[in-house]
């Protein structure tokens, strides 16, 4: 009985991840927060950033946009308005698409 060892899948690169082949940049990640009032939108973007300082993501929050918006503020003024909030910046508000945020 022979046994062979399995070849493993070769890396694009080296440490690289398949996804960088198509995108140079790691996609936004947008959270639509609704069933609650503006109090519970506050504090649930504050758990966010908690969150990520817990898993030590800081680093990820700077080269990643993480934005949170109360679905009502999209319906109101359109998923491009400046109703995203940064979770590293909660108090800022700015649109999806801006290329850096504060």
């Amino acid at each position: 009985m022979c046994l062979r060892s399995r070849a493993r899948p070769t890396l694009p690169g080296p440490g690289r991840e398949e996804w960088r082949r198509r995108y140079p940049l790691f996609p936004r990640l947008l959270f639509v927060l609704d069933g609650t009032g503006p109090v519970a939108i506050e504090n649930r973007i504050s758990a966010l950033r908690a969150a990520a300082g817990e898993l030590k993501l800081f680093g990820f929050l700077h080269e990643v946009p993480v934005l949170a918006a109360p679905l009502t503020d999209r319906l109101q003024h359109g998923p491009s308005a400046p109703v995203w909030r940064p979770v590293q910046n909660p108090g800022s508000r700015v649109s999806w698409n801006q290329p850096r945020y504060g």
